[in-house]
């Protein structure tokens, strides 16, 4: 193996320019904005539960889906 004076090994040009361009055109990572909560606004979303647990808030008629979210909320510690 070759060395150059001084001792060290020779650079390989290739892999330098192909780190700089890498470092020049590599975008840093940008976490995405977090959404500010809104009080008393909600969102519809798709849930998937099981059918016993949508029969047991459902059995008092209206307001089920309020009552689900109550539970989720004391579930979340909220």
């Amino acid at each position: 193996m070759s060395r150059s004076p001084g001792g060290r090994r020779p650079s390989d040009p290739f892999k330098a320019a192909e780190a700089a361009f890498k470092k020049a055109t590599t975008k840093p990572i940008e976490e995405p904005p977090k959404a500010s909560s809104i009080p008393g606004v909600k969102e519809a979303v798709t849930l998937r539960i099981d059918q016993d647990v949508l029969e047991y808030f459902q059995q008092d008629g209206p307001g089920w889906q309020d009552r689900i979210n109550a539970a989720l909320r004391k579930a979340a510690g909220k």
